[in-house]
């Protein structure tokens, strides 16, 4: 049995951080599928960029979208719809059979929208619409002005995937933004099964104090941030608040790991896959992290016993100068700032791409 099998038998979704044409139509995301256990995928305007630049899939595409007279972001959400609704399709036996539970894809809103709720909320109403996919997520960033997007697009029915989330305060505001807007649905006499994930991003926390603490601390801030937010989220599903909702036929949001390919030469390259290992949550892993768990993964389902362990290492960066709040708010902050730059670059992909293929009809 693979490391993969494994580990989704042991009660956590795999997914898979990628798409491309390519994946599509080769049959590789099939394989991932029935080989690796890969229940679900994720996107963002990164994977999208590397994507459409690094192949020639998209070309006849975007030649032919252009001839219809359509061009930047309108062109660029019709080749995202038209990957993610295939995608959408090989996954919904996982969706149906396990009744909403997995099986979902997930489109982002234009990160240029972080801080307008209103736009955010219209963009994903109509995305939504488009896709018309009971499994399609709409990833909205946890931002301030997003948390209102959030609970108007689940109040409305709108599935979505909270994105860039660094720490256990940023999730429950989340998981706090999902629920209101459930507990309406519900006051309303809406159906309340409205599915939802909150998005933790690990390794950027590595990566951004690495070169300021001792060597026996690298790579160590990332997992303990999981470790507390794991910790709040079994205590909020776990809370009267959240068991009311079950009872009323509401859906668990879950909690996903996001960013968990190492990003750090000398570590394993399964670091975060190891580390994250815990029923009921979702590990979304870059292709190289997929391939190499299913090679060499092993794993030990310790998260939900580490509490008092996680705390005392984020409380010893607190003591070797790091602000773990500061510095959560500060990678949401650059976080929204490279989305919008990813964001900018795809659309110059797309326009340089456009040219070319062009000069090549």
């Amino acid at each position: 049995m693979k490391a993969t099998e494994k580990l989704h038998e042991s009660g956590q979704s795999l997914w898979l951080d990628n798409i491309t044409r390519g994946l599509l139509n080769s049959g590789t995301l099939e394989s991932y599928i029935r080989d690796l256990s890969v229940t679900g995928l994720t996107s963002n305007p990164t994977i999208f960029d590397h994507a459409i630049k690094n192949s020639h899939d998209y070309d006849d595409a975007i030649d032919r979208k252009l001839k219809e007279g359509k061009s930047g972001e309108a062109l660029f959400f019709e080749l995202a719809l038209e990957d993610l609704t295939k995608a959408a399709d090989l996954f919904r036996p996982i969706y149906d059979r396990t009744n909403g539970v997995d099986g979902w894809v997930s489109l982002e809103v234009s990160p240029a929208l972080a801080h307008d709720s209103v736009r955010t909320l219209a963009a994903a109403k109509e995305l939504h619409a488009r896709a018309d996919r009971p499994n399609l997520f709409i990833k909205i960033p946890g931002t301030e002005e997003g948390l209102a997007a959030i609970e108007e697009a689940i109040f409305e029915g709108v599935p979505v995937n909270v994105t860039l989330l660094f720490s256990a305060a940023q999730y429950l505001a989340a998981a706090d933004a999902y629920l209101r807007g459930i507990e309406r649905r519900i006051a309303a006499g809406l159906n309340p099964a409205v599915g939802s994930v909150a998005s933790m991003f690990i390794s950027r926390w590595d990566v951004a104090v690495n070169d300021k603490v001792p060597e026996s601390m690298r790579d160590k801030l990332g997992i303990a941030v999981a470790g507390q937010t794991y910790k709040a989220y079994r205590n909020l599903t776990e809370s009267p608040r959240h068991e009311r909702l079950l009872n009323e036929g509401a859906s668990r949001q879950r909690l996903l790991w996001a960013s968990t390919g190492t990003k750090d030469s000398r570590a394993s390259d399964i670091l975060y896959i190891k580390a994250l290992a815990a029923p009921g949550t979702i590990n979304t892993m870059p292709e190289k992290t997929l391939k190499a768990f299913a090679d060499h993964g092993e794993f030990e389902q310790t998260l939900s016993a580490q509490g008092e362990a996680c705390e005392a290492v984020v409380k010893a960066f607190s003591m070797a100068g790091i602000d773990s709040d500061l510095l959560a708010a500060q990678l949401q902050t650059e976080g929204a700032e490279g989305f919008s730059n990813s964001w900018n670059q795809l659309l110059c992909c797309i326009a340089s791409k456009g040219v070319k293929v062009r000069k090549a009809s």
